[in-house]
């Protein structure tokens, strides 16, 4: 029987785990993907927000400063990619400065530091490629922009190394009350712990209301984004936002700690709670959008379109901590923007609730995280030549587009929680990110993990579950070849 069961891999899921592993605990984290971050955590706007926005008095706007005030710490310890870039509220009518005016007060009134407005002729000499109808906007300091997939897989990575036993493609099917625990049931087999953690994102209201009858009711919001090449860089130093409405944040344009810009999200209810996909007019609302805040969008030099959803709950805010009829049962529920700048804060809150309840003792021998080599792309000269000098592995470059070496790929499959698919190693060692989007890149990529992993090639898949890459070998599809490969494993049953 485990102390603790976490149902969810995402950023949330992960960032308890880690803090519970600080503690003499035995802890399981189920995730129904082939990896963790597979959910809302890697497709995102991957900001830090500041913590203007949320209505004061909210969980979302106490765990949004707290987060904010947490994150840099936890990313350095992690060496998950941070920067505060800033963010800056842009009114492109005189009308809408109230609106600016009221941001900032529930931004003071959150208690968020490095506020304040600024004229048109300062936002010009910050952001001079905003457009031209920009006139005012809201400065906040402390905004910045960061890695969500790194930092989940990072905080994962280091739940494992002390002690916390990840299963990956195991999703839950129901849930009940056993004696004075719960038992989570799965594909292969029921999970049985003291106390039982929901932070399944958008599927978070089917676990909560199997078991508490205080019920609520999460929407999948799907947004689509847009992102550009790297060539553009030094568009913007900021995250630029329009006015917020009712249904988020708007469109925004922010650099990418990669050095990519991402253009979105849009934000449409849908009915089905994993449709990722991107569509036509979606699309076309982000560039008809985000041409008021940048006219010269270079068009030509979009690499990829990607989509995320969003639990958005009935209750307008974060359902964090013990649900008041079912003891020992907790939620981290309806956890959309800004639930990744909150994180750190979700994580210790319930951390510190979860080993209160079990009276737990914490470690004298907890293990620092796992940190990856310096990525190639970063290192020096004298660096790289040390770097093959050491390994010749690196001296093979596999993905051109981000100068990822065959030894980055090999290291994000043998590192603890390593890749399985190709996904998994793009989230870990960029290869496949960059403007062919592993168009060059993917058949060595496949190479490596089938060796590596010593699964052939056409098993491989890209994120899991029937997601295969290849159709099969030429052997299958050659007439004699068929039958000569029919004859081989029918003689192999038979030895």
């Amino acid at each position: 029987m485990y102390d603790v069961c976490i149902i969810g891999g995402g950023v949330i899921g992960c960032a308890i785990a880690r803090e519970l592993s600080r503690y003499h605990l035995r802890i399981v984290l189920l995730e129904k993907n082939s990896d963790v971050c597979e959910g809302t955590s890697k497709a995102n706007s991957a900001i830090v927000h500041a913590g203007y926005d949320a209505k004061p008095g909210s969980v979302k706007a106490r765990t949004n400063l707290s987060g904010n005030r947490l994150f840099a710490d936890w990313c350095e310890e992690l060496g998950a990619p941070y920067r505060r870039n800033t963010s800056l509220v842009v009114a492109f009518r005189p009308e809408d400065k109230p609106g600016l005016e009221d941001l900032l007060m529930r931004g003071l009134d959150n208690g968020v530091t490095g506020l304040r407005l600024i004229d048109e002729a300062e936002l010009r000499g910050r952001e001079p490629n905003l457009g031209p109808q920009a006139c005012s906007a809201l400065l906040a300091e402390t905004g910045g922009i960061c890695c969500p997939y790194e930092l989940t897989i990072d905080l994962a990575t280091h739940a494992l190394l002390n002690g916390v036993e990840i299963r990956l493609n195991t999703p839950v099917t129901k849930v009940s009350r056993r004696n004075e625990g719960f038992c989570s049931m799965t594909p292969d087999g029921h999970v049985v712990s003291h106390v039982l953690v929901n932070a399944a994102g958008v599927h978070a209201d089917t676990i909560n209301n199997q078991l508490s009858e205080d019920v609520f009711r999460i929407t999948p919001r799907r947004g689509e984004y847009l992102m550009i090449d790297k060539a553009y860089a030094s568009a913007f130093r900021a995250t630029i936002f329009q006015m917020p409405t009712p249904m988020g944040k708007g469109v925004l344009i922010t650099p990418t700690v990669e050095d990519t810009v991402i253009l979105g999200p849009t934000a449409e209810d849908i009915d089905d709670k994993d449709e990722v996909k991107t569509t036509a007019a979606g699309l076309d609302k982000i560039l008809r959008v985000a041409a008021l805040s940048w006219p010269a969008i270079p068009t030509r030099s979009f690499i990829t379109a990607f989509a995320g959803i969003r639990a958005h709950c009935d209750r307008d805010d974060f359902i964090l901590g013990e649900a008041g009829d079912v003891p020992g049962f907790y939620n981290a529920a309806g956890i959309e923007s800004p639930g990744l700048t909150a994180a750190p804060a979700i994580a210790l809150e319930l951390a510190a609730q979860i080993t209160d309840r079990l009276a737990a003792r914490k470690k004298k021998d907890f293990h620092p995280p796992h940190r990856p080599a310096k990525p190639f792309r970063l290192m020096s000269q004298s660096e790289r030549e040390a770097a093959i000098a050491d390994d010749p592995a690196y001296g093979r470059i596999v993905c051109r587009c981000e100068q990822v070496t065959e030894a980055e790929i090999l290291a994000s499959i043998r590192r603890p929680l390593g890749a399985v698919t190709l996904d998994g190693v793009k989230r870990r060692a960029r290869a496949g990110m960059g403007r062919c989007q592993g168009g060059f890149c993917t058949p060595r990529i496949l190479d490596l993990m089938s060796r590596e992993l010593d699964v052939p090639p056409d098993r491989i898949t890209k994120f899991g579950g029937a997601s295969r890459v290849l159709a099969g070998t030429l052997e299958d599809f050659s007439p004699v070849g068929r039958t000569t490969a029919q004859n081989e494993r029918e003689d192999g049953l038979h030895d």
